[in-house]
């Protein structure tokens, strides 16, 4: 029986036909490339513009010191989105489908909303990164600059209509741009590589240092987002949709494979912007970038190469523009999943750019068009507010063993997954501590 519903969600018109499928005496095995994609366009949340600006701010003013902060954060973000696709491709059904099946109306309503501020703090980041990416390469506004990543995204979704494969390839063409772009940067800025091997591991000075422990809880929220969750789980519940048990497994091996691989490259990449802020900015005694612009503006005649900042923008619109699609799918996944309401592409990136427009807006008017770094940085700080309410219930649904059956997660993996999600609710209680007192 096909456990997916052609209603579930606007991504299902790329699901394969199983139709005949018990007709057919034998079934040629799945290749293992056939399982790739999900991972890319997840690990495309893992490099957006709040995770530069969060990287960045936390390499100008610390050094290497918070590389053990991006590194704890990046295999956290493994564990959990293994555990998110697991959900989804052994249960068929999505994080928000599943939130709506198993929790009380009001239970619901509360997880979807904050879900929904979660997506538009989210985009917040991307507004305010595109914005200004395209503000440093053409001397545009940054309200003009909010129009056109807007446009810009909706010309890549479109790519969808030329079949599923056109928007992974399209997405991963810019991520190979991005990483092609900091390596050039790194190679420039020649790191101190003791200094930078140091870093990864963990100092006291985390939980004193009020100013550290801020930007590791905005490190923390920019590199596990809590939409990815939802959107993983999706991308994944159609790969068995017989609930076949080989096929779960295959399926498991290759999704599995394709989460730790992209996410390894999504670690790398925010390790470098870090290395990279500390090996030009902390070294050179700027450790306060108040905005992206400072970034770039600095990058030229501290390393003296003609091309840094050229490439440091163009690979930060690259970033934003990718995590707008992503941002804009995990929209539609979560609204169809928990109310079943159903939304247009085009329509969702409206909606979640109308919404981010207000803050960005007050926040330039405030701080003024340098200001951006603060809202960028708040905005991950939100997302870490609001993991746990994703988290927990992903491992509630991920170990019962009524949904998962032999597939649940169990022993080592279990264990491991709750002590995270207590280390990320530490983490957030500490910085709220902080703040009150």
């Amino acid at each position: 029986m096909n456990r997916v519903s052609a209603n579930d969600t606007a991504l299902c018109s790329d699901l394969p036909d199983t139709t005949g499928a018990e007709n057919t005496p034998t079934r040629r095995p799945r290749r293992w490339f056939s399982f790739l994609g999900a991972g890319s366009m997840v690990a495309v949340g893992y490099m957006d513009p709040g995770n530069w600006a969060t990287d960045l701010a936390g390499g100008a003013q610390f050094g290497y010191s918070l590389l053990s902060v991006v590194l704890f954060a990046s295999l956290a973000a493994m564990l959990l989105q293994w555990t998110a696709a697991r959900v989804g491709l052994v249960t068929g059904k999505d994080l928000a489908q599943l939130c709506r099946d198993n929790f009380g109306r009001k239970t619901t309503f509360v997880l979807w909303i904050t879900s929904e501020i979660a997506i538009i703090a989210c985009d917040v980041a991307e507004v305010v990164g595109s914005a200004v990416a395209l503000q440093l390469l053409f001397g545009v506004s940054l309200i003009v600059g909010v129009v056109l990543s807007a446009v810009g995204t909706v010309a890549l979704l479109m790519l969808r209509g030329l079949g599923k494969r056109a928007i992974e390839i399209a997405i991963t063409a810019l991520i190979m741009f991005v990483a092609f772009a900091l390596l050039a940067e790194l190679a420039i800025a020649k790191p101190v590589w003791h200094a930078l091997l140091a870093g990864f591991v963990p100092s006291t000075d985390l939980i004193r240092h009020a100013g550290m422990l801020w930007l590791a809880a905005g490190i923390l929220g920019a590199t596990i987002m809590p939409h990815n969750l939802y959107l993983h789980s999706a991308l994944v519940k159609h790969h068995a949709p017989d609930g076949d048990a080989q096929d779960i497994a295959t399926a498991l091996r290759g999704v599995s494979a394709d989460t730790v691989g992209a996410l390894t490259f999504a670690f790398l990449i925010n390790a470098a912007l870090l290395v990279l802020a500390a090996a030009v900015f902390h070294a050179a005694g700027q450790t306060q970038l108040d905005d992206l612009a400072d970034a770039h503006r600095l990058l030229t005649p501290l390393v003296g190469n003609g091309w840094a900042a050229p490439l440091f923008a163009t690979a930060l619109l690259a970033c934003g523009l990718n995590s707008t699609v992503t941002g804009t799918l995990a929209g539609q996944i979560v609204m169809e999943g928990f109310t079943k309401l159903r939304m247009s592409a085009w329509r969702r990136v409206l909606l979640t750019r109308s919404l981010a427009l207000g803050p960005a807006l007050i926040a330039v008017a405030f701080y003024g068009e340098g200001g951006s770094n603060r809202l960028l940085v708040a905005s991950q700080v939100v997302l870490s507010m609001q993991l746990p309410l994703a988290v927990i219930p992903l491992m509630l649904f991920a170990q019962r063993q009524s949904l998962m059956g032999i597939w649940r997660v169990r022993g080592i993996a279990q264990w491991t997954c709750w002590a995270v999600i207590g280390g990320i609710v530490v983490l957030n209680a500490a910085l709220i501590w902080q703040s009150i007192v």
